[in-house]
């Protein structure tokens, strides 16, 4: 989620893990794997949401099937670096992670301090950086990271103002390598409201390819996803 990096709060894990890595009982996380089950996910967002309500703007985790559509965009072979913002509970982590080849990079940036620690106990592999999706490009710098092949974001964009979604594109059109795609969820029940509009208005500003894929109609709500590519603010 995005509001003000907390100092002195770095992202856990320079290298993480890889499929495999954990083969023959070693104890090594294994990429992918949640501990956690999915009650104790369902919990976590619950408590999460009625404490920080103006950070936490989902009904509930997104489901397997719309996590899924989302990491589409994840390349499956090289050396991939891929972002997520607003990771929450890692409803979407696992869905990338399971595209992401052995060599890729895996990077989540999480704002809610109980969320983060959710993630790094229940997902070890996962590298999580706290802070602001505002200061993406900085974040990234410093955890070594000059470029991205993917962003997928489950930031809730409606509690945003119309200058912070704007800043937030910027930042992730600015560290998108060519040829890479980000991706993002629009509610099916609010695409006619005037806050949507507006947004997708600004992403079409930011970026020069937007798709709006199918209704992902398993999930609490029905959601379609936004996958934009080649900002258009080089």
């Amino acid at each position: 989620m995005s509001a003000p990096q907390q100092p002195g709060e770095q992202r856990t894990e320079t290298h993480p893990s890889h499929p495999g890595d954990s083969a023959g009982g070693t104890g090594v996380p294994v990429r992918g794997d949640n501990s956690g089950s999915v009650v104790d996910e369902y919990r976590t967002f619950v408590v999460r949401a009625l404490r920080e309500p103006a950070t936490i703007g989902a009904v509930i985790p997104s489901s397997p099937v719309l996590a899924r559509e989302m990491a589409r965009v994840v390349p499956t072979s090289g050396q991939p670096v891929v972002v997520e913002l607003g990771p929450g509970t890692g409803a979407l982590s696992g869905a990338v992670a399971e595209r992401l080849p052995a060599a890729g990079r895996h990077i989540a940036v999480e704002l809610d301090t109980g969320m983060v620690e959710h993630l790094r106990s229940s997902m070890p592999w996962l590298e999580v950086i706290q802070g602001d999706a505002m200061q993406l490009g900085k974040l990234l710098r410093e955890a070594g990271v000059d470029s991205v092949d993917a962003v997928v974001s489950g930031l809730p964009w409606s509690l945003f103002s119309g200058e912070s979604q704007t800043r937030i594109l910027d930042e992730v059109g600015g560290v998108l390598a060519p040829g890479a795609a980000f991706t993002t969820i629009a509610y099916a029940h609010a695409l006619g409201l005037s806050g949507a509009r507006l947004f997708r208005r600004r992403l079409g500003r930011a970026f020069d390819e937007v798709v709006t894929t199918r209704t992902v109609w398993r999930n609490v709500p029905p959601a379609r996803t936004y996958v934009c590519r080649r900002p258009s603010r080089r």
